[in-house]
């Protein structure tokens, strides 16, 4: 088993090495390509998908069971990058009781009146599940950086609003990334890369397509103005909450058949690292057991007879 463990990991390492990101060097977002395809086919890449579906759904069953550990994924990136799909395709036939998924969307009042990692916090993953959260207080550090007109309506107060807020954000973080892995839960963070021109031929396709002109947002063709804020914001931001405990991968959005190569490639390496295992029953608990089997097939040699008995008064 050990050795099947270890060839999955190697074969694996190709979508996952070239894309993480956790603080070992220096990080600059425009050395990652977001065309990149690993110089595989795409039929290739579906192979590999379906091929981590397969051992996805069976470490998330053993993950649910040992419940000892918990899997937060977090992803982001920019409108149309393929977030919401890749979720969707990656934990396709994957124990829907064991996954919950949070799409955090503009605050509420509620929201507001707390820190702004309050509504993030209460949707964390149980231990033996996974928690998946399409976009996350992370956008504390980007689109209310694009637009610090929103900061202003988090009632922080203006003394504790100072040129160091961002800085301070991602020292939040960190440490909060850092509690939770040293309380057993795996954090893992995309961001998935999709160049301009990709996002700009993905919103074609949403007037183009009927069926798609509900993903359609004047906003989203708005926020493309501020493309090169964007940018820097994630640059800084992944530089200083990359961390060994709380990795980044700089997911290639252009394909979005690689996306989720990479994706489920990363997520079911970091399962196979935890060394998952269904619980194992005590000496005690397996004579309880040899005793209810002996019931249930006494009762069933019971039953038997008397359906037998009641088959001939008919």
């Amino acid at each position: 088993m050990a050795d099947k463990t270890e060839q999955a990991a190697t074969s694996l390492k190709p979508y996952v090495r070239p894309f993480r990101v956790d603080g070992s060097k220096e990080f600059h977002l425009k050395l990652f390509r977001r065309d990149a395809d690993g110089d595989l086919e795409k039929d290739e890449g579906k192979a590999i998908i379906e091929a981590n579906r397969k051992r996805l759904s069976d470490l998330q069953e053993k993950l649910y069971a040992q419940d000892r550990w918990s899997l937060l994924l977090i992803f982001q990136g920019m409108d149309a990058a393929g977030k919401d799909s890749a979720i969707e395709s990656v934990f396709d036939g994957v124990n829907p009781q064991g996954c919950e998924v949070y799409s955090f969307k503009t605050p509420t009042a509620k929201e507001l009146d707390h820190d702004f990692m309050w509504r993030s916090a209460i949707c964390l993953p149980e231990r033996g599940r996974i928690g998946i959260f399409n976009r996350s207080y992370y956008e504390e550090c980007l689109i209310v950086r694009v637009h610090p007109e929103v900061l202003a309506q988090e009632r922080i107060p203006q003394k504790l609003v100072t040129k160091n807020v961002w800085r301070e954000r991602f020292e939040d973080i960190t440490a909060f990334e850092r509690y939770l892995s040293r309380n057993g839960t795996v954090v893992l963070k995309f961001f998935l890369n999709v160049s301009k021109e990709e996002q700009r031929r993905r919103f074609l396709a949403r007037l183009d397509e009927p069926e798609k002109n509900w993903k359609f947002s004047l906003g989203d063709v708005a926020e493309r103005g501020h493309w090169d804020r964007y940018q820097a914001a994630y640059q800084d931001m992944i530089r200083h909450t990359a961390s060994a405990s709380a990795p980044w991968y700089v997911v290639p959005a252009d394909h979005k058949w690689f996306a989720r190569v990479v994706i489920g490639s990363v997520i079911v390496d970091a399962l196979e690292k935890l060394d998952l295992r269904f619980p194992k029953v005590n000496k005690a608990t397996l004579e309880k057991f040899g005793q209810a089997r002996a019931a249930l097939e006494k009762e069933g040699k019971s039953g038997g007879g008397k359906a037998a008995a009641a088959r001939k008064k008919r």
